[in-house]
């Protein structure tokens, strides 16, 4: 039976109306969210497919293999770590290819190896004194030209005004293919070596190190100070006016720029206190008051989320404050605090704003042995790889950018299982 025009309408249509209205409304939404997941999905996919599109090549690298004679002749008014190792390599060079003569011809066929090839030389004699008066076998890092030509980023159907090597070179190289002297192996130089000038040359173990220490004097300083300022401030302070403004200020602090931090330690403690500047100890100073705010934080929800029924339970039986704190409530919170330290950690790691402040984006070649010593950190090194021209740094920033993510992943997957294995649920 139709109702009325003037009859109003029923309580039941007015419900079946609004309800229509708001699963339209929650399919929307729920169309909204799945297709921003999905965007963001994209998006991160084909970031990931970029670095590693172009940073997988700078895992192996071109050798070139020499056969070297290591004449005596050159060692009688020098010793064997000041001899003269790349004329060795250049005269290798010249006899693997008689024909070549002019001067400008032996430049072009000298750059087919890199100018580090001569200190590889000098270290297996220098470890093998007995091979002189020998023919060695040794193998040396190209040219970076002929590394990314022999891995496809350089075209050589192109004219020869249009390439970094000329005719000549390509004939060259094609003859050492041809020989079987070129070779690409894994880059173990990569993993092993600092930071060059020469692309074929430059590693990332001298950043690595330095990110290490840096994190360590983080560590050691972050962690306890975070803790204990999180429990003195969730157990012991009183509730007043000054508590609540330090508890503002550190939740300010946790949002102010990483690069107010550099200033502040380049103000402190290089200019004041007179700390070597470059040193993984002021850039783990420096790491360390940006990553406080966020260790207290999640320390101090760590320690919230105590039932109060166990501290109630341990005052019952006797206990004193203080060991109610320490021995009940803290080791219960302590595995919220470790997820939040490590996640202050993998956040120190990927900065790189503040340790620029500090100058530890200086060319650092040795690899940092104390926290005093010079050196850079996996950020700073990626940021100076990425300012580079030479078309092999691409691929090394590439490949040092997925070491650092290799890293983050790890920390924050260590994050994660140390919450799931100690958690306990009330």
């Amino acid at each position: 039976m139709n109702r009325p025009a003037s009859q109003p309408p029923s309580a039941m249509e007015t419900v079946r109306r609004g309800l229509k209205k708001r699963y339209r409304a929650e399919r929307n939404f729920k169309i909204c969210g799945i297709a921003a997941v999905s965007a963001s999905l994209m998006f991160l996919a084909v970031l990931f497919t970029n670095i590693v599109g172009n940073g997988y090549t700078a895992f192996q690298q071109t050798f070139i293999e020499l056969e070297v004679f290591v004449d005596p002749a050159m060692f009688k008014d020098s010793s064997l770590s000041s001899a003269d190792y790349s004329g060795l390599v250049k005269q290798t060079m010249r006899d693997m290819f008689p024909e070549v003569s002019g001067r400008s011809e032996k430049r072009e066929l000298y750059s087919l190896v890199s100018s580090g090839a001569g200190f590889r030389l000098r270290e297996i004699v220098m470890k093998q004194p007995h091979t002189v008066g020998e023919t060695l076998v040794v193998r040396v890092p190209a040219d970076d030209d002929v590394d990314m030509l022999l891995k496809g980023h350089f075209k050589r159907d192109v004219p020869e005004s249009e390439r970094r090597l000329t005719d000549r070179q390509l004939a060259w190289i094609d003859r050492l293919m041809a020989d079987g002297k070129i070779e690409k192996r894994f880059n173990w130089i990569f993993f092993t070596a600092g930071d060059s000038r020469e692309p074929e040359l430059a590693g990332i173990w001298g950043a690595a190190v330095g990110s290490f220490l840096a994190l360590a004097v983080t560590l050691i300083l972050s962690f306890p100070i975070g803790v204990a300022a999180a429990v003195y401030l969730e157990e012991f302070a009183p509730k007043n006016r000054w508590t609540d403004l330090i508890e503002v200020n550190i939740n300010n602090l946790a949002a102010v720029p990483s690069i107010v931090f550099g200033l502040l330690g380049l103000a402190i403690f290089l200019n004041f206190f007179g700390l070597p500047r470059s040193a993984p100890l002021v850039g783990g100073l420096v790491l360390t008051l940006m990553t406080l705010p966020t260790i207290i934080i999640a320390s101090r929800a760590s320690l919230k989320s105590v039932p109060p029924s166990v501290r109630e339970a341990a005052l019952g039986i006797g206990a004193s404050k203080m060991q109610m704190v320490f021995h009940h409530v803290l080791p219960l919170a302590l595995p919220g605090m470790l997820t939040g330290t490590i996640i202050g950690m993998a956040q120190a790691l990927g900065e790189t704003a503040p340790l620029l402040m500090i100058g530890m984006v200086a060319f650092i070649v040795d690899i940092p042995g104390s926290f005093t010593d010079p050196s850079t950190v996996l950020p700073v090194q990626i940021y100076l790889w990425a300012d580079s021209p030479e078309r092999a740094f691409v691929e090394r920033t590439s490949a040092a950018i997925m070491v650092l993510l290799v890293f983050l992943i790890v920390m924050n997957a260590a994050a994660v299982y140390l919450r799931k294995k100690f958690e306990k649920r009330w």
